[in-house]
């Protein structure tokens, strides 16, 4: 029917998998292999266990219905599709009808490449655009600063946030469960940054927690500590690379990720646009703090595991090199993530 092999020119990365599932339902629709309507969107995550591979979706259990076939019957229609596309090394049919999806080892110096590129502006989109939205509040300090997170949060994804000055009846009102103290307060026990954590990592319904002997401390107990820890970090490694002549590479020809702590880390970097994404979809801007808790604990880990300097009387080698870059996107990833929700990201603790 002439459509085409490809809904984009180019290797499949993690950010983009979504749409080539996508492209793989309207095709086999267009085939007459499915008899259903192409739905909007469809769900791409990371697995809940390990060994599921890099990514999982439930599309054939949403179309099986529709369809009129068992979900495993359906899920074997787009598996053959899928892992044909350029990018995915294999397809797995899981259960009553998942699809385990992993990826090529290339595909993640793709993303590697794609943050670097963007810096700062990784993770934003415009999955949001055309769309309007107006968080509003009382004035209670949590509601305040999840209210001015929301607005960054969904103006990064494209939507357009009406100004307070002109509120319509279509306001959002931000009501999440009070702080219990004053801003003042609260800046007087925490400092700006550890108060802000309090206030946003919590899902709304839950209360802040507010420690101050706990938010503060310096250890890895902390995870405001752990996330700006793991930030500083990944700018000491360039800074000491620098010092001993090493570049970070992001080229495929030295080399690619195939440990498991790389490519879990990977994982992590290659999800942030759609918790990005789901934050502002859902008004929960505790999913971004979560989000760069996990990615600071995989970056600690990776950084033990597969060291990104050399050590000892080891020479530097095209490893080195690739990890640095990886490093220095996690950098940038948990800065850019720290600053969408108004948290100072130090390149020294």
């Amino acid at each position: 029917m002439g459509t085409p092999l490809l809904a984009y020119p180019f290797r499949v990365t993690p950010a983009e998998l979504s749409r080539a599932v996508l492209s793989t339902v309207r095709r086999a629709v267009a085939a007459d292999e499915l008899r259903v309507a192409v739905p909007d969107r469809i769900s791409v995550q990371r697995p809940p266990r390990p060994g599921c591979g890099d990514y999982a979706t439930n599309v054939a259990l949403q179309l099986a219905g529709a369809a009129g076939r068992p979900p495993r019957e359906v899920a074997e229609v787009l598996r053959k599709r899928l892992a044909a596309e350029p990018g995915i090394a294999q397809v797995v049919i899981a259960g009553p009808g998942f699809l385990n999806i992993t990826l090529e080892a290339a595909a993640y110096g793709d993303v590697v490449r794609m943050v670097l590129e963007r810096g700062a502006a990784y993770g934003h989109s415009d999955a949001l655009a055309g769309t309007y939205a107006n968080p509003v509040h009382d004035g209670e300090p949590r509601a305040a600063v999840t209210a001015e997170v929301l607005t960054r949060l969904l103006r990064v994804c494209g939507a357009q946030v009406t100004p307070a000055a002109h509120v319509p009846p279509t306001a959002e009102p931000v009501r999440p469960r009070p702080a219990g103290a004053t801003r003042r307060e609260l800046c007087e026990l925490l400092g700006e940054d550890a108060a802000r954590w309090a206030l946003l990592r919590p899902p709304a319904d839950d209360a802040p927690a507010l420690d101050a002997a706990a938010l503060l401390s310096q250890r890895a107990a902390n995870p405001l500590f752990r996330v700006r820890y793991a930030h500083a970090r990944s700018r000491a490694l360039l800074r000491n690379a620098h010092d001993l002549g090493i570049e970070p590479s992001s080229d495929a020809s030295d080399g690619t990720f195939h440990h498991p702590a790389e490519t879990d880390l990977l994982g992590l970097i290659a999800d942030y646009p759609r918790v990005i994404e789901t934050a502002a979809r859902h008004r929960a801007p505790d999913r971004v703090a979560r989000h760069l808790e996990r990615l600071a604990d995989a970056f600690l880990r990776f950084h033990d595991e597969c060291p990104p300097l050399p050590r000892g009387d080891e020479k530097p080698l095209a490893a080195h090199r690739v990890r640095l870059s990886l490093a220095e996107a996690t950098g940038t990833v948990l800065a850019g993530g720290l600053a969408l929700l108004g948290i100072s990201a130090p390149e020294h603790l």
